[in-house]
């Protein structure tokens, strides 16, 4: 199969588009963040990249706070809104009716109708260039129960989550393996 080089720009995708809360119960915001990922297990260590003009990013390193909430694919115009409008006039939350919960750690609060919430402190900001990442320790993790099996294993496959790519939002399905299925040996029966 040829490949050409393509022109468009950076592209490492599908990636998780998250709804990062910030601020307080009184005075929460919300913006959608598409550069996002864990760097590290043990702590278990995530991160953002805000750009600076961004209404949250004062809120942010101010606060030293924020929380992922990964969203399901319905939705997925609630996640596009709060990536095209500023929380510095609008209460996004309120009229993308999602429900803020208060957190286990931090200040910031959870997004209810999310299935999965990492509670987040900054450990450290760098300067990358058209955006600033806030690289953050995971407090805590607030997953729906239903997604959480008796022995503690998340079981997302039915979650329907969103996933984003080059401009495109996708939902996520079909599982298709697990992690060493490639190389675990079979049972003997």
């Amino acid at each position: 199969m040829a490949k050409i080089t393509w022109k468009g720009g950076a592209l490492l995708a599908p990636v998780p588009p998250a709804l990062v809360t910030c601020g307080t119960m009184e005075a929460a915001n919300v913006l959608t963040i598409g550069w996002t990922g864990i760097v590290c297990t043990h702590p278990a260590m995530t991160y953002i990249s805000v750009r600076p003009s961004r209404h949250s990013y004062g809120i942010i390193e101010q606060s030293g706070e924020f929380v992922i909430n990964l969203p399901t694919s319905a939705m997925a115009k609630a996640v596009d809104f709060c990536g095209m409008r500023s929380g510095a006039r609008l209460d996004k939350l309120a009229k993308c009716r999602l429900t803020p919960m208060p957190a286990q750690t931090v200040a910031a609060p959870l997004i209810a109708e999310c299935p999965v919430s990492l509670e987040c402190r900054v450990v450290d900001k760098r300067p990358l260039g058209s955006h600033t990442m806030f690289l953050a320790e995971i407090t805590a993790v607030q997953v729906e129960e239903r997604f959480v099996d008796s022995k503690g294993k998340l079981n997302l496959q039915q979650a329907g989550l969103l996933a984003y790519a080059h401009g495109e939002y996708f939902a996520l399905g079909r599982k298709c393996g697990d992690f060493g299925f490639s190389v675990r040996k079979k049972k003997r029966k």
